[in-house]
């Protein structure tokens, strides 16, 4: 991108990006400037064009003295606004995350530029030409933080090079209990220090609210700022634009913060990278963790990746020298974590071996009883509703839908069986040849329904339930037994005396990629929670402990799990040991398109199997056929160039006007 020159007549054409995201009309298109518009049509300022004769929307990355288009350019339609909302370094690494994940400029574009907001743009332009552009004010503040970061091995060294203007890489193994929001304060403050921004990005809103009152503390509350979808379009708009007019250097943020326009960026910090909420589910689908990362190796910005557990992916960030590890000492980690106990431990099991079977073991009801005498109880339940599943309580066959073949569930106590796909009332008794008996039993218990048991085997004892749309931000410190889905845990002031994590199987169990490194996720972030064991604390997980997810977290390891899960991706040759590419869709669109693709030399394709359906966020339809799932997986090094060959392919579709359904998608979760 360009700036004008003295004489902006001498520049009159407009490169512009068009908001149309179809692969092969992903490129610059040239327009001419109209004189009247000479001087607002500013690089990065928003547009509208005539583009196939229809009014689009657009960008204007750069003007130029010529056109390299043979005949005469159609003029801009009109400049929407002067304000330069594209900056150069956003655009660059727009384009570098379509080219990573085989979409389009525009697409990125869409999640990368908040929508405008007119009234907002001209109070914060009115506002902006009245300030000058402030500094970030130095951290004084940040000492309390600095002390903990002392707790960990390299953490002086790490605060020390952020403050001198360095860009060190970390992957941090945060220690258990409340202090890393003032952690990620206190780095973000180091590098205040040396005059340059930061970007902090975390999964939710109540993540959010944690660190942003640790920053705000930290270098002023004038200094940050956070972005996030709950806060309505308008005020969005407003503070990303008092962030684009340098007015304030430190972003604090959800997902779509990772693209804040933030000036001289010295730091991004990623906290809890394997949560889902990082996933972009609109195209082309990137991760927060690859963006930032992407980021920060195109501006020479330093990168703190953390949390209680530990992904595979940054195994191979530390595995391959680009980041080097922040973790504190065992002694120092046995000091914080509380003490984990295992359902195998319970005595009862050796003079019951039926007692296996209990869904709440008698080790956890007697540790949940003892600890209610000094706090609140945490269980954790992997899934919300009452009864998630169910089976004839005859035969044990699992009831499904006889109208989609879905799973058939139970709302609640009085309520009737129904299919969670379609709705459909599950009418009549089992469907099992020679059966039809009505009677059930569950499969699957949720949150509402652990709620009815426990209220019964604690009498008198307060039971709060945090899940699905009613999530608690948090409790008292007072006795209670609180349920919680996972990411529902609510705060307490001094940590929970005791927390058992039911269902441990259903975590482990899932059909995915990630099901064993996401289950000791969620368990370490439960257990974090905690009270430490020398102050009583304790956590008792419903599993034995031969799995490696469990023994990880009876050792609070999470970095030799995540080192053994890199080691078995890299045998199986899965993500993030290979890039990979999944296409789903029309079977025959799929193998015409991979004929016609020119893949990386060692590419294999693997497929086709029955694949998932889907329905994009944005409102696009449904796939209309049975989709089939083809696997493209190459050497890392290979990995843009895939994505490359691949949106090339879709690219000669779309200019053919090829309707049948393909999509594609890079490195993800799910494969089936």
């Amino acid at each position: 991108m360009t700036g004008l020159a003295a004489e902006p007549t001498a520049m009159p054409v407009a490169r512009v990006a068009v908001d149309v995201p179809l692969p092969h009309l992903d490129r610059l298109f040239d327009y001419l400037v109209p004189p009247p518009m000479a001087h607002d049509a500013v690089p990065g300022c928003r547009v509208r064009v005539r583009f196939a004769g229809r009014r689009v929307a657009g960008y204007l990355v750069e003007r130029a003295s010529a056109s390299d288009h043979d005949g005469n350019l159609a003029p801009l339609d009109r400049v929407v606004s002067p304000e330069a909302v594209l900056t150069p370094e956003i655009a660059g690494l727009a384009r570098a995350v379509a080219d990573r994940y085989g979409g389009t400029l525009a697409d990125v574009l869409r999640l990368a530029i908040p929508p405008r907001r007119a009234a907002a743009e001209a109070a914060e332009t009115a506002l902006a030409a009245k300030a000058a552009r402030a500094p970030v004010p130095p951290g004084g503040a940040g000492t309390a933080a600095g002390d903990q970061w002392a707790e960990y091995r390299a953490g002086a060294a790490f605060l020390g090079a952020l403050a001198e203007g360095r860009a060190p890489r970390a992957v941090w193994s945060a220690l258990p209990g409340p202090q890393w929001p003032a952690q990620i304060a206190g780095a973000v403050a180091a590098a205040a220090r040396s005059g340059r921004g930061a970007v902090v990005v975390v999964p939710d809103a109540r993540d959010l609210n944690l660190v942003h009152t640790e920053i705000a503390a930290a270098i002023g509350a004038e200094a940050v700022v956070s972005l996030s979808a709950e806060l309505g379009a308008t005020e969005r708009y407003r503070r990303w634009l008092a962030v684009l007019h340098g007015q304030v250097r430190v972003v604090a943020g959800t997902r779509s913060a990772m693209f804040a326009p933030v000036a001289g960026l010295g730091l991004v910090v990623l906290w809890d990278d394997g949560d889902d909420l990082h996933a972009e589910p609109r195209a082309p689908y990137p991760h927060a963790r690859d963006v930032l990362l992407l980021r920060a190796h195109r501006c020479g910005a330093a990168v703190l990746v953390g949390g209680f557990a530990q992904t595979a992916e940054c195994a191979q960030l530390l595995a391959t020298g680009w980041a080097r590890p922040l973790a504190a000492e065992r002694r120092t980690v046995r000091r914080h974590a509380p003490l984990i106990s295992t359902a195998e431990q319970d005595t009862a099991l050796a003079r019951d071996p039926a007692a296996r079977m209990a869904r709440m073991p008698r080790l956890a009801l007697r540790t949940a009883r003892e600890a209610l005498a000094a706090g609140p109880v945490l269980f954790q339940v992997p899934r919300t509703g009452y009864l998630a599943a169910v089976a004839c309580r005859r035969c044990g066959a699992r009831r499904t839908c006889q109208t989609c073949g879905g799973p058939v569930a139970q709302a609640g106590r009085d309520e009737p069986l129904a299919c969670r796909w379609c709705g459909s009332a599950a009418e009549g008794g089992c469907a099992e040849p020679g059966c039809g008996a009505t009677g059930i039993r569950a499969l699957a218990t949720g949150a509402r329904r652990t709620a009815e048991e426990l209220s019964r085997a604690f009498p008198g004892v307060p039971v709060r339930t945090s899940a699905a749309a009613h999530v608690l931000a948090e409790v008292p410190g007072t006795p209670a037994v609180v349920i919680a889905t996972p990411g529902a845990e609510p705060l307490t002031p001094d940590g929970y005396a005791a927390a058992v994590l039911l269902d441990g199987w259903a975590l482990l169990g899932r059909a995915s990629l990630q099901a064993s490194q996401e289950a000791l996720r969620r368990w370490m972030n439960a257990a974090a929670l905690v009270r430490p064991g020398r102050e009583g604390g304790r956590v008792v997980i419903h599993l034995d402990a031969a799995p490696a997810a469990v023994q990880a977290l009876i050792r609070w390891d999470p970095a030799l799990h995540a080192s053994r899960e890199l080691a078995e991706r890299q045998h199986l040759r899965l993500p993030p040991a290979v890039r990979m590419a999944a296409l789903t869709g029309d079977e025959e669109a799929i193998r015409e398109l991979l004929a016609a693709a020119a893949l990386p030399g060692g590419a294999d394709v693997l497929g086709p199997v029955a694949g998932p359906a889907w329905h994009e966020p944005d409102g696009g339809a449904a796939l209309p056929v049975e989709p089939v799932l083809f696997l493209v997986r190459v050497p890392l090094p290979e990995g843009t160039a895939l994505a490359i060959a691949l949106r090339s392919a879709l690219a000669e579709r779309t200019a053919r006007k090829d309707s049948r359904p393909v999509r594609l998608r890079l490195d993800p979760a799910a494969l089936i």
